[in-house]
């Protein structure tokens, strides 16, 4: 089967690619480099380095693909505060133009990867498929809004079609210099370098944390059988909710780290504490966890002490400097 995958740079991208070569299959991958780096790319990956916002290039690339997984995003749930122009661009906008190109294309089915940024504040924990959503910030507006157009035209072109939502992946080939993301990441290489952890606010906001190939294989399965179809089902574990202080004591604890954490002001709109359930995906996919987050975070150190820590690559503008509006 012919295959795209978009963000093929990326983290869950690259890890998804490599494994569908495995498995036999013929992968186009398609990255702007924004959030990813090139040697990610796994050797054999039809490779096209543009930009989704180009429809015309995008529905080129899509021709004779039967299967579309659109995981590409400037995935930045606390700087779309600053940059929401940027971030729904390439969020919704891009997901417009690959659906755009699918349909142009006859591709039949198209799996969407969203995020638990969708969830927002909720009453109960945790996060359940059928909780109507309320996103906090552009960026999960974005994502939910992305969700209804790919369900929106799916439906009335006759697409199949999945919604995906991971959380908060680990694991190597993660982008490590990026300073508005990955949190897991950031603090390692700060620490690598001999730097305290940032944390904003109290630190007790609590997340649970998936390592990389806890993610791929059901959506290897979400791929390849017709179990997900129609379908919005979360992937990662439901154990391990930690707060963002024991994260940053287990990184320094495996790294012998003297841990004295830099505090700052809250980030805007942050959610405080989210967890997904994960019992529809272990239902339809077969998922399950089988990399502790200890684990998880000995190989993403590992990794990045194999590659280098990096001073931060602040690549992204910040179009609103100031919250608030002026009296």
């Amino acid at each position: 089967m012919r295959i795209a995958v978009t963000g093929v740079a990326g983290f869950l991208g690259s890890h998804l690619a490599e494994r569908l070569l495995q498995l036999g299959h013929t992968v186009v991958g398609i990255d702007n480099l924004i959030g990813g780096y090139r040697r990610n790319v796994p050797t054999g990956v039809d490779f096209q380095e543009f930009d989704l916002l180009d429809l015309e290039k995008t529905t080129k690339v899509f021709n004779e693909v039967e299967l579309v997984v659109h995981g590409a995003c400037t995935a930045y749930e606390g700087l779309s505060v600053f940059s929401p122009s940027l971030v729904a661009a390439n969020t919704f906008q891009i997901t417009a133009n690959v659906m755009s190109a699918s349909v142009k294309n006859h591709v039949r089915k198209v799996i969407f990867m969203s995020s638990m940024a969708r969830y927002g504040e909720q009453e109960v924990l945790p996060f359940r498929e059928f909780m109507i959503p309320k996103p906090q910030d552009p960026y999960g507006i974005a994502k939910l809004a992305a969700e209804q157009l790919v369900i929106n035209l799916s439906e009335i072109h006759g697409l199949e079609y999945s919604i995906l939502v991971p959380h908060n992946i680990i694991g190597p080939r993660q982008k490590y210099d990026d300073p508005f993301r990955n949190v897991a990441s950031i603090m390692i290489n700060r620490m690598l370098m001999g730097k305290q952890p940032i944390i904003y606010g109290t630190g007790n906001q609590k997340r649970c944390f998936s390592f990389i190939n806890d993610v791929v294989n059901p959506l290897i399965t979400a791929c390849l059988s017709d179990d997900a179809n129609g379908r919005v089902i979360n992937i990662g574990p439901d154990e391990e909710f930690i707060s963002i202080n024991e994260l940053s004591s287990r990184i320094a604890r495996i790294l012998n780290f003297e841990l004295l954490p830099i505090y700052l002001d809250e980030r805007p709109q942050e959610v405080k504490l989210a967890s997904c359930s994960a019992d529809l995906a272990r239902e339809l996919l077969g998922y399950r966890t089988s990399t502790s987050l200890d684990k998880g975070l000995e190989e993403l150190i590992n990794w990045i002490k194999e590659m280098g820590p990096k001073p931060f690559e602040y690549h992204i503008p910040l179009k609103l400097l100031k919250l608030g509006r002026k009296e």
